[in-house]
């Protein structure tokens, strides 16, 4: 996708984020390129069904065709999800940066469950905006409003947990959002054409241990080094990395849990497992693996931007699907990039192990490697100096950090404004401008951040953070991506 919008067909044409062009689509949808899933739907109006450019049914007529930009739109237009593709295990509709801050903040949101627990009025004073521009800018770009958009993510959690879990249908129920079992059994008899139960005999439950969910992504993703720079950076007894799956501790639902994510062999998804979790955290749980492994990224977008500069065009055709990681917590992410200032991996990681030693919640009973919660922000902020083994320096600015995160002086979370959070983060004493790039790249997801001040990125474009900046605003909205292709050409230790 160029800084336009638009994403290069392979044999001609563009798919516009904010107008599907019909051409366009239907060569995707009879190429069933897995790129371009998620990035629209296909109404059969013929069938009076809608499925993913991937759907390995007969290629319908031209004239039989409307495109879509999201599920919440096709159901919208009256069209019921295909059983065969199976809409809802697609990648969710793309939160990229040309949507603008408003469309990405609101995705997350209600990916997030926000809406089944808030009011629309509630998510435009969240966005700063007023219910109506919400409503016109979700429409404009996704084809269905906020509430819309929040009952097919509903629907869809609820189908997935179905056919994938043996959880009792009450649970589905809550861990999908809905606050009634009447209302989530019609939902999911008006979107799948059946009841939960008859669905579920269907669709047997795998009888896997713990609750595994599927996370589908756009392919590529290089899965290598996205465990690679991951377990450089595993704090020991948080974090680790093992047979090809990060594992890490979380407090979920107020309760000590931990996850596991891994690639599946198979198909182009991630396999997350969450064990002791309380209820109601799936979404947030998924939606922090995906943030964490980057899975809502369109790396053919970032591709046709990034190929043409030779900085990084290397990198580009030799890691196609490079992600930018990211992280499961914004704060814990903060601390640890603060901790890195002018240090080594190795030293930043030694220096955040210490800190959960010290300060973290041990878990009940520990799990292979992983032992210890990390630490809260008020833990931090009341810690003593015996506790934070680090220059006095460095000690006041992460206090002064976990301060503003408990006190809510400043937003790290899923759906934090990256713009905001940055200028309250320069505002910390002992924060400046790579560190403040840093965390929007990885804690706040920013796909346009970028740490020009970074030695080896100025090493690579030559001169000074200006001329960096300067060199690589051709790679907007997609400049974090750029910073990703530079590191991955260095060693762990120089990244």
């Amino acid at each position: 996708m160029s800084a336009h919008g638009q994403t290069g067909m392979p044999d001609g044409g563009t798919l516009d984020a904010m107008t599907l062009d019909f051409d366009a689509c239907y060569r995707a949808l009879a190429s069933r390129d897995p790129r371009f899933d998620g990035r629209f739907v296909t109404g059969v109006l013929s069938t009076g069904i809608y499925c993913r450019p991937v759907c390995p049914a007969r290629l319908p007529k031209p004239e039989h065709v409307r495109f879509l930009p999201s599920a919440a739109a096709a159901e919208r237009a009256g069209l019921r999800a295909c059983r065969r593709c199976r809409p809802e295990t697609a990648p969710p509709p793309s939160a990229s940066a040309e949507h603008g801050t408003v469309t990405r903040r609101a995705l997350r949101l209600i990916e997030g469950g926000y809406l089944d627990l808030h009011p629309v009025a509630a998510l435009a004073r969240e966005l700063h905006v007023s219910e109506r521009q919400l409503r016109r800018i979700l429409g404009d770009q996704l084809g269905a409003g906020p509430a819309e958009l929040a009952r097919t993510r509903r629907a869809g959690l609820a189908r997935m947990l179905i056919d994938q879990t043996d959880l009792p249908m009450a649970r589905v129920a809550a861990e999908a959002g809905y606050r009634s079992l009447r209302r989530f059994n019609d939902e999911i008899r008006a979107g799948f054409g059946a009841t939960p139960t008859q669905l579920r005999r269907r669709h047997a439950a795998p009888g896997e241990a713990g609750l595994v969910l599927r996370l589908a992504y756009r392919p590529p993703l290089d899965w290598p080094h996205l465990l690679a720079f991951l377990a450089a950076r595993a704090v020991p007894g948080a974090e680790a990395v093992v047979d090809g799956a990060y594992m890490r501790t979380a407090l979920l639902g107020g309760r000590p849990a931990t996850v596991a994510l891994r690639p599946d062999p198979d198909h182009p998804r991630a396999l997350l497992a969450i064990r002791g979790a309380g209820v109601g955290t799936v979404a947030d749980a998924a939606a922090r693996a995906r943030r964490l492994a980057d899975l809502d990224a369109d790396p053919l977008a970032v591709e046709l931007v990034l190929s043409g500069d030779p900085a990084v065009a290397a990198s580009v055709a030799a890691h196609p699907g490079l992600r930018v990681p990211g992280a499961w917590d914004g704060f814990e992410l903060a601390v640890r990039a603060v901790l890195g200032q002018q240090v080594s991996v190795a030293a930043a990681t030694t220096a955040a192990a210490r800190l959960v030693a010290r300060l973290g919640e041990p878990l009940p009973a520990p799990e292979g490697p992983l032992t210890t919660l990390f630490t809260t922000p008020e833990a931090v902020a009341d810690a003593p100096d015996d506790a934070m083994a680090m220059p006095a320096g460095r000690r006041r600015a992460v206090r002064a950090l976990a301060a503003a995160v408990a006190a809510g002086d400043l937003d790290l979370g899923l759906t934090a404004d990256p713009d905001a959070a940055r200028a309250a983060l320069l505002d910390i004493p002992g924060i400046g401008p790579w560190t403040a790039e840093y965390i929007a790249m990885r804690g706040l997801r920013d796909p346009d951040a970028f740490p020009a001040g970074d030695l080896v990125i100025r090493r690579a474009l030559g001169g000074d953070a200006r001329d960096a900046r300067a060199r690589a605003a051709a790679w907007a909205p997609w400049r974090a991506y750029g910073a990703i292709h530079i590191w991955n050409t260095t060693s762990l230790e120089d990244r």
